[in-house]
């Protein structure tokens, strides 16, 4: 199955989603290159950066789960590759 490289940008704004959205990422593991997390204590905000390389079914079942959850703001960017 074709993959792509891909971005989801997650912003949370409670920290009682933060275990809802460890758990989905774990799930989706095999697919996650890389991952950036820094916490914005002057905004009460934790943002994330997530890097993967999966089917573009998978990347926007994550990205839609993430979505979701309440007090999370996520967007998406797909390469070409």
């Amino acid at each position: 199955m074709e993959t792509r490289v891909a971005i989801v940008s997650i912003i949370v704004e409670s920290n009682a989603v933060i275990s809802e959205i460890q758990a989905l990422l774990s799930e989706h593991s095999e697919y996650i290159i890389g991952r950036f997390g820094i916490p914005y204590k002057q905004k009460n905000v934790r943002i994330i950066s997530v890097v993967l390389d999966a089917p573009v079914e998978t990347i926007n079942a994550l990205a839609d789960k993430i979505g979701k959850l309440e007090h999370v703001n996520t967007k998406t960017v797909l390469s070409n590759v």
